[in-house]
Parts: structure tokens; sequence; C-alpha cells
């Protein structure tokens, strides 16, 4: 038994949700990279980006609340292959953003509705199907950790996959900017975006429900089920929709407000690191190409050892008797310290562009800790039947919180950049990133005290 149960399955699938987020931020990292070529080529304001950029965020955070309740309807392995799809699709036809907007501008113009920048029009239709698509991601690969993992290892294992998106944000400065010298910027949308599809083979050939998959043993399956009484059940079970819970039902209980409120207060940090750290070299270090490889490799290398590292810290509060979700919420505040860091980036930046790069990559580890650990306070508390319903409303909040910050950013850099120092921009949304995570806690902490798991649904 113990033999089979080390031969661990269940990590297979952990690997595909790792490949899977692996693809899900390489496709959405594209735009931030070619960002200082774009707005040369298309004369485009940093609101303007942050209008694009946005509208990516926005349908982002509108389709994670259906798209929670679309895996939860369709099931892991239907609605994951049905999001990547789009989201593929999504990522390649950015390569075809100016006849799209001169199509949106003509059917504008009949309207009567003109003086609409084709590019940005038609760079924002191609986000927004980017954006609709990657927003099954997340509340499939929790729902399939809470499918294959008992409590207790489930935080490491989504670690594990969250840490795809440090691997996506590592290759793609690594790659794009190369594939855009070398083949044009279009190519750079187009390859990138291909690779989803590539993803998919693996998984229709390796994913199914535990209790239907051969390749897991009984003893593996015993194990994933450890204490959880909901999985009683009989082996011949059909795979039918589960009872639709509704979003009220969901939004009455602090379980759902602790996670949601988590989500909008930090999601927009690591939005705001993944959209505008290549217009930050460029702005205040004229940095620009491949110029910014090495420095944000280095930057979303770091972050690997948050993600991961993150996943397994709370264990060392678990092992002295706490309750998961109560050991969870004091490695969370241990994290959420560590961002502070960010708030010396600008004083110390004139020394040499790593002191920024070192800090903000601490700040950005740190989120990537905090973020594995908020995901599975989720499945610590709720049945699996509502984990992704309740992931894809705190998603929403999450994308809306990355609106709001994106906008702000956008507004702040254009207003400093006219008055000639663009760097107290960047002070003021640095300030705001290194403070989100103590405030979120306190938050979280006031709505939920104590573990009080979920039963009445």
């Amino acid at each position: 038994m113990k033999g089979k149960k080390a031969s661990g399955y269940r990590w297979t699938i952990c690997a595909l949700l790792f490949f899977a987020t692996t693809v899900n931020y390489l496709d959405r990292q594209v735009l931030s990279l070619l960002k200082p070529r774009l707005e040369e080529i298309f004369g485009w304001s940093n609101s303007d980006y942050a209008n694009i950029a946005s509208v990516f965020q926005f349908t982002y955070a509108i389709s994670m609340l259906f798209a929670g309740r679309i895996i939860d309807r369709l099931g892991t392995k239907s609605g994951f292959a049905w999001a990547i799809v789009i989201w593929s699709i999504g990522a390649i036809i950015h390569a075809f953003s100016v006849p799209i907007g001169q199509s949106i501008a003509t059917v504008l113009g009949f309207v009567g509705i003109a003086s609409v920048s084709v590019s940005v029009a038609g760079f924002m239709l191609s986000r927004a199907v980017l954006g609709f698509g990657e927003a099954g991601n997340f509340p499939a690969a929790i729902k399939a950790t809470a499918e294959y993992f008992p409590k207790r290892e489930r935080s490491f294992a989504t670690g594990i996959f969250n840490s795809g998106t440090n691997v996506g944000a590592i290759l793609a400065p690594l790659t794009v900017p190369f594939i855009a010298t070398e083949l044009g910027w279009e190519a750079a949308f187009i390859i990138i975006g291909g690779v989803g599809f590539l993803w998919l083979f693996f998984w229709f050939r390796l994913y199914d429900r535990p209790e239907h998959q051969k390749r897991l043993s009984q003893e593996e399956l015993a194990f994933i089920r450890d204490g959880e009484a909901e999985y009683e059940l009989p082996q011949k079970e059909s795979v039918v929709p589960e009872a639709k819970i509704s979003w009220i039902k969901l939004l009455t209980y602090r379980q759902t407000w602790e996670f949601t409120v988590g989500k909008f207060m930090t999601d927009g940090v690591w939005w705001f690191f993944l959209f505008w750290l290549p217009a930050y070299l460029k702005d205040q270090y004229g940095m620009v190409d491949t110029q910014i490889m090495l420095p944000l490799a280095v930057l979303y290398s770091m972050t690997m050892f948050g993600s991961i590292g993150g996943g397994w810290f709370p264990m060392y509060f678990i092992k002295k008797g706490l309750e998961p979700y109560d050991g969870r919420m004091k490695a969370m505040l241990v994290i959420a310290v560590f961002p502070l860091v960010v708030l010396a980036a600008q004083p110390l930046g004139h020394l040499t562009f790593w002191v920024p790069v070192i800090l903000i990559g601490i700040g950005a580890s740190a989120h990537q800790a905090w973020s594995a650990n908020l995901f599975t306070t989720v499945s610590d508390m709720f049945p699996k039947k509502a984990v992704a319903s309740v992931v894809g409303i705190g998603g929403m909040a999450g994308g809306l919180g990355g609106v709001l910050i994106t906008k702000l950013g956008g507004a702040l850099f254009d207003k400093y950049k006219a008055l000639g120092h663009i760097e107290t921009g960047y002070t003021i949304m640095f300030t705001i990133c290194a403070l989100a995570y103590l405030v979120a806690w306190v938050i979280m902490k006031a709505l939920v005290p104590k573990y009080k798991p979920i039963t009445d649904l």
C-alpha cells in the first residue's frame, strides 16, 4: 500500500494543472512585454494601455463569477478543456487586432460613433476573449485539487500548480521579446497562443474523476478520501451535474466574504506587477525589448520560492495541532509582512535597477505565497460541490480590484509624466502594493476569526 501511494498519480494531475497555469500566464503577459514597442507603433498613451489591460481584467472578473458555476456544471475535465480552447484563440487573435479594430470602427461608424482608435478597439476585443477563457483556469484547477488531494496536502499542491504563474512569467520575458525582434510582434502572439492546444492532448489522455481513474490505485484513492465522508460513494456512481447552489446562498456566509475581500485587496498587486513592470523599466531606466529579459526573468524566478514555500509554510503550524485554516491564517500574517520591502524600491532605485527588481521580486514572491494559501481557505471550509463557485466569486472580486489598480496606474503615470516626474506615480503605486496584504489580513481575520467549516450546503 505504501509503495502504491508513493507512486502518487495525484501528482501527475498536479503537473497538468501546473503546465496549464504556465500557459495561462504566458498568454496574458505577451501584451505587457510588447507594450513599449506597441505604444510607439500605435501612439498609445498610458491610459490607452490601461484601458486595454483593464478590459481583460474586467472581462476576467465577470467571467470568473460564471466560470466557477460552469466548471461545477460541466465537470472539471470538459470545463477546463473549453477554457483553454477559448483563451488560446483569444491569445492568437491579438495578432489580428488591427483588422479586427478596423471592422469594429466600421460597425461603430454605422451607428454614429466615430473617433475610435482602431488599434485600441482591436486589442480590447482580443483581450476580452482572452479574459473570458482564462477565467476558467483557477476554478477548474482548485476543483481538480480538491478532487485529487486530501485537505492536508491541498495547500502544497496548490502552491505547486500556482507556481506555474511564475514559470509562465519567467518564460515570457525570455521568449516574447526575442520572437518579436526576430519574427515580428504578431508572431509572438500566434506562437505563444498555440501552446495551449498542445496541452489539451495530455489533458484528455490523463485526466478523469478519481473514482473513474484507471491509473489511480485503490490505496491512493482511499488516501485522497481519508476522513471525508462526502466521498463515501459507491464506485458505480454516475457522473451527473451537481446540485446548483445559488450565489445568494453563498454570499450569506462570512467565509465567502473573507475569501472575496482577500482577493479584491491583493489580486490587483499581482496584476500591477505583471502588466506594468516592463513599462516601469522603460520609463525609469530606458530598458526595452531584449534588455528587459534578464531582469524580469530573475524577478519572476524569485516568485517560485514564494509559491512553493508558501504552500508548505502552514504545515509548520498545522503540525503543532492547529486546524488547517488557523495554521494558514498564521502563515498568511507572516507572509503579509514581506511586501513592505517594496516601499524601499523607489528611494533606493537610484543605485541600480537591480535594487527595485530584487525588492519587487520579494513582494511578488510573497504574493504567490499568499495566493496559494488564500485559495486553499475555500477548500478548507466549503464542500467540494461549492468550491469552484466560491473561487469564481472571489476571482471576480480580484479581477475588479485589478481593474481599479490598473486604471489608477494609467491615470497617475500620464499625470506625472506630463509633470516631468513619472517616478512619483510609481512611488504611489508601490506604496499601495506594499500595504495591501496586511490590510486584507486584518479584514479577513475579523470576518472569520476561527476555523468554521460550512456543513449546511
